[in-house]
């Protein structure tokens, strides 16, 4: 029998509202994730879907005009001593989540390094700070781990760069400053909100390779937040697909990619770039996401689903299970539905991609 996995981290049934001047935006909607020990999580979806906040709700660095409605964020972790404890993070206060959770146990890497950083302080300090602050380092043992976390982040000439400035390095080298941030407390879950965004793309593939490689030496969790599919392929083992505040989608990295179920996954599938494409046009899915402020009975996908059904516009769909792991909110894989199959294209674009991989894997 196979030993069970640690759980890190449970989100339950979360709900999240936002008072805003135009009225409530129900912004999370009965999110579920769970995490294990050294595992990879993505959570992907367009911009405004919620991912950001739903990871915000577990860090405790929600907005002030944010009402958490329901759930529970259950965070796992070893005293120092090895003892076991598990908290509902939604139960704490701000002051004790700062002191014993945030940089210490979970921290996160933002997708703009130079809004991380604090543009009066040189990177050293930066960088020590988190050591100071949690485990009352001695400031020359701070400072010479400082520079073995700048060293193992891939910056040459760490003693010197310690005295730098943020303005002073490039976007690459910011971006590695932050991980090294991140890394400095030697946390537990490392969570990735869109790490790559601001940066070309030569850089982006070397930051991917960084956090997949400090993930497998150091053996800790990370949740990747990030709209791009092509991201989730290279480093998850898991995918969770969510649009307007609502995971429609979950399950093994190659359930999401080589069997979806769900048309917003089909969607995003088929708006990832592709070299060996012959249509003239990259693919866009029709619509806009769902301003949120005026909730729609039904399915908040149907609107823009070209293959939605009555039922869409009138029941929410639960989620459908497909596999152990592999479950999707949609009204296609309900017995009575129609028989629908993903769009040849995307089909073919799917098959070439599995053999691209089989044939990488076995070089």
């Amino acid at each position: 029998m196979a030993e069970a996995k640690e759980k890190i981290l449970q989100i339950e049934n979360l709900d999240i509202t936002f008072r805003t001047t135009a009225g409530p935006v129900h912004a999370i909607r009965g999110v579920n994730i769970d995490l294990h020990k050294g595992e990879t999580v993505a959570i992907v979806g367009e911009s405004g879907s919620g991912k950001s906040v739903t990871m915000k709700a577990a860090m405790g660095i929600l907005a002030g005009n944010a009402t958490v409605s329901g759930g529970t964020i259950l965070f796992s972790y070893h005293h120092a001593d090895g003892t076991p404890e598990t908290v509902d993070i939604l139960k704490k206060d701000k002051k004790w989540i700062r002191s014993h959770i945030n940089g210490k146990r979970m921290a996160m890497v933002f997708q703009d390094p130079m809004t991380s950083l604090d543009p009066t302080m040189t990177i050293g300090k930066q960088i020590m700070e988190g050591m100071i602050y949690h485990f009352r380092t001695p400031k020359k043992e701070a400072w010479d781990k400082a520079v073995e976390l700048l060293k193992e982040v891939g910056i040459e000439d760490a003693e010197k760069r310690m005295k730098n400035y943020p303005h002073q390095l490039s976007g690459g080298m910011r971006q590695r400053v932050v991980i090294a941030i991140a890394l400095s407390c030697n946390p537990d879950l490392l969570i990735c909100d869109e790490p790559t965004t601001a940066l070309d793309v030569t850089i982006q593939a070397k930051i991917i390779e960084l956090i997949h490689r400090v993930q497998k030496e150091r053996g800790i969790s990370v949740i990747y937040i990030t709209h791009d599919l092509g991201v989730v392929a290279k480093v998850a083992d898991y995918a969770n697909v969510m649009y307007a505040g609502k995971i429609v989608e979950k399950g093994t990295i190659n359930e999401i990619f080589y069997d979806p179920r769900h048309p917003y996954t089909w969607g995003l599938l088929s708006a990832m770039p592709d070299l060996n494409t012959d249509d003239a046009r990259l693919y866009t899915i029709p619509g806009s996401p769902p301003n949120l402020l005026h909730e729609k009975a039904g399915d908040a996908f149907a609107p823009r689903n070209r293959y939605a059904l009555e039922i869409d516009d009138k029941v929410e769909p639960p989620m459908f299970q497909i596999s152990e792991t592999h479950y999707a909110a949609t009204w296609l894989l309900d017995e009575r539905a129609p028989k629908v199959e993903m769009p040849a294209e995307l089909k073919a674009r799917l098959e070439r991609m599995k053999k691209e991989a089989e044939e990488y894997d076995s070089k």
